[in-house]
């Protein structure tokens, strides 16, 4: 390129707002990697818990140390989260602001996303190597995946399985109330299956996930509830293949980080009962990327599909389609997979999700 049209073309205006826009990025990472540290030290239930207050009594009232309490606050308060009033040395969490900030927040709590923020950040270096080898990662390499995602299934699956989503498919409520068999395909830590075990007694409910850790306190949790209608089992699911098994098979956010999602589903819809019913819930982006622009939160999905759900389904051999694979290929895959009936939804608690009620 000549040097001179080079320079006659450049826009310093331009870089300058991008170099603004860079600044408010890195601003905003920093603040989400304290708001996981606040949530996971439940400072913001603290605060929303008591009037505009000093650092004293919101790092008494949490059980922490005064100075890094204080040094956290400052981050909220430059981040735009708390308000802070000098002449009283008072730190608030406006309740608008703890609608997303707290447990049981009315807008779903949002802090639980930003762990995700966090946990990319441990998990660089390895990264890094994946990037020049191109090899993948496993499960057991993610500190904390599974406490993340079994909040994230708690505010989105547990919290409106029976009022919203079990009843997408007509009928199945009724079915479980007189007792069938249910699967959950990749059940993590099973806290909607231990829910619905403990709404449905007369059904019968089994759990399957490849991660030892979790299907160990999916055990211990439903023990303590004194459930005995359910049991969990370590369990590959690369060559699943139990025929006419369930009348019910539930996936939540399962399907997309397998090694081989089509097989997955193929053997999925093998292993119904006729007139058996899969639920699948996976991420609602599209495949093409130019179509995610107004998703919600699409980079930070990307995000997620580049450090966990890709490297996850590389490092088991497959095919690593990532995060944002799209509803299109998910409905695709279960038509391929011989259902005679496909239902999309989108739940209006649950923008970034997609809902599938496929009948075998």
């Amino acid at each position: 390129m000549d040097l001179a049209l080079e320079q006659s073309t450049f826009d310093m205006q331009a870089a300058e707002a991008f170099a603004g826009r860079m600044g408010d990025i890195l601003n905003a990472g920093a603040v989400a990697v304290m708001v996981s540290i606040g949530h996971r030290l439940g400072l913001f239930d603290a605060m929303a818990a008591l009037p505009p207050s000093t650092s004293t009594a919101i790092a008494q009232r949490a059980g922490l140390a005064e100075r890094y309490v204080r040094e956290w606050l400052a981050v909220m308060v430059t981040g735009g989260i708390a308000t802070y009033d000098p002449a009283r040395k008072a730190y608030g969490l406006p309740a608008e602001h703890a609608a997303c900030l707290t447990q049981g927040a009315p807008l779903g709590n949002l802090a639980v996303y930003a762990q995700t923020v966090a946990l990319i950040g441990q998990m660089q270096e390895r990264l890094l190597s994946c990037f020049r080898t191109g090899e993948g990662l496993a499960y057991g390499d993610y500190p904390c995946f599974h406490q993340v995602m079994a909040e994230d299934s708690a505010q989105t699956v547990v919290a409106r399985l029976f009022d919203a989503i079990l009843p997408l498919a007509d009928g199945l409520c009724e079915r479980l109330d007189k007792g069938i068999d249910v699967l959950d395909a990749g059940c993590g830590r099973g806290l909607a299956l231990i829910e619905m075990a403990r709404r449905y007694p007369k059904s019968r409910f089994i759990g399957y996930d490849l991660c030892a850790d979790a299907i160990a306190f999916a055990s211990e949790a439903a023990g303590k509830a004194g459930l005995t209608n359910i049991r969990f089992e370590r369990r590959d699911l690369t060559g699943y293949d139990e025929k006419q098994c369930f009348d019910l098979i539930t996936s939540f956010d399962a399907v997309h980080d397998q090694k081989d999602p089509q097989a997955l589903v193929l053997s999925l819809r093998a292993a119904l009962k006729p007139g058996g019913v899969y639920l699948m819930q996976d991420i609602g982006g599209s495949a093409h990327l130019e179509n995610n622009a107004n998703f919600p939160m699409a980079a930070l999905l990307y995000a997620i599909s580049c450090s966990h759900c890709m490297p996850v389904s590389l490092g088991q051999g497959g095919l690593g389609l990532g995060t944002m694979w799209g509803w299109e290929t998910a409905q695709d895959m279960l038509k391929a997979a011989g259902f005679r009936l496909i239902e999309r939804h989108i739940l209006p608690h649950d923008p970034m999700n997609v809902w599938f009620v496929a009948r075998a």
